[in-house]
């Protein structure tokens, strides 16, 4: 699925772009204490990783051009810090590789680079420092995405989790369904109550992760000595059709078959369809409906229900 782009946010990625590129420009200065640019110290970053690397593959990965990357191999070898062969596999396919002056050079260069980062960041706070760096973290793994292994991992709650649950629920519904503080009072409570008052024994959340990232939660909590309650599953936009939602409800099931609950029972709104086909789709049945404004006007509150016994 092709998603729209606004122009105010294509202006503001053109923006962040030629902002960054002076940025970039101000680190390049600092390599002109050495013969390398940043392109070069790239390459000779990237030999650094491998033992012997296939040029055509060294190309492919630095998206560099053919000819470019050969003469700069060339320069290198001059130096004496890259020595060039014939593939063992293959006669045709060069290889390349570091040297030991090669990989002496590389930290050097390492460390300038260190340096450099290190004096850009300085004048950051320590919380400043810390979101600017989860911003580039974001910014990487957004645009990365396709390329990252995208394996769904489900953990209890950690310190700050709790907070996370509260606060992606109410900025969430409130951009998608123009729910107001009404709801997001009502996941504080919850989430208070499971904090200060759950029983590990019988109830359980699970975050969902996908490379690091928090991506979506679950609670399964008791009801009553034979019904649990499945509680405030939260999928981001960014996950979605990924298959998360249903991992949390699958492992929510799991759990309160393994305590011995007889019945599952959740609470959920009409509006909430992606939601409500995971529930038809594992054996819930909506056994009832109401009339509910307290969040936005026209929805109706649905609870549906799926017996266990038969797991």
């Amino acid at each position: 699925m092709v998603n729209l782009v606004s122009d105010a946010r294509i202006q503001s990625v053109r923006q962040f772009n030629r902002f960054y590129t002076q940025v970039l420009g101000v680190l390049a200065e600092g390599l002109m204490d050495t013969p390398y640019s940043l392109t070069e110290s790239r390459v000779l970053f990237e030999l650094s990783q491998r033992d012997n690397t296939e040029v055509t593959a060294l190309r492919r990965d630095l998206g560099l051009d053919a000819g470019y990357l050969s003469r700069l191999l060339a320069r290198f070898e001059s130096d004496g810090l890259v020595s060039r062969g014939k593939s063992a596999s293959d006669a045709r396919r060069q290889v390349a590789g570091l040297t030991e002056s090669g990989r002496t050079t590389m930290k050097m260069l390492n460390e300038r680079s260190d340096t450099q980062v290190r004096e850009l960041l300085a004048p950051l706070g320590e919380e400043d420092q810390r979101k600017l760096v989860a911003a580039m973290d974001t910014i990487r793994q957004r645009l990365g995405r396709s390329r990252q292994d995208n394996t769904i991992v489900l953990r209890p709650p950690g310190p700050g989790d709790l907070g996370w649950v509260v606060e992606r629920n109410g900025a969430l519904y409130a951009q998608e369904y123009q729910w107001g503080s009404a709801y997001e009072a009502l996941v504080a409570r919850i989430i208070a109550d499971y904090a200060e008052n759950h029983d590990p024994a019988q109830e359980a959340g699970w975050i969902a992760e996908i490379n690091g990232e928090r991506v979506g939660s679950v609670f399964c909590t008791r009801k009553d000595n034979t019904t649990a309650k499945l509680r405030l599953l939260l999928v981001e936009p960014s996950a979605r059709g990924m298959g998360v939602g249903g991992r949390l409800v699958d492992e929510c099931l799991r759990f309160a078959t393994s305590i011995g609950y007889r019945t599952i029972e959740l609470w959920t709104v009409n509006v909430l369809t992606a939601a409500r086909r995971i529930y038809q789709q594992r054996g819930f049945t909506m056994v009832a409906s109401e009339h509910h404004d307290a969040f936005a006007p026209g929805q109706r509150a649905e609870t549906w229900r799926k017996d266990l016994y038969d797991q």
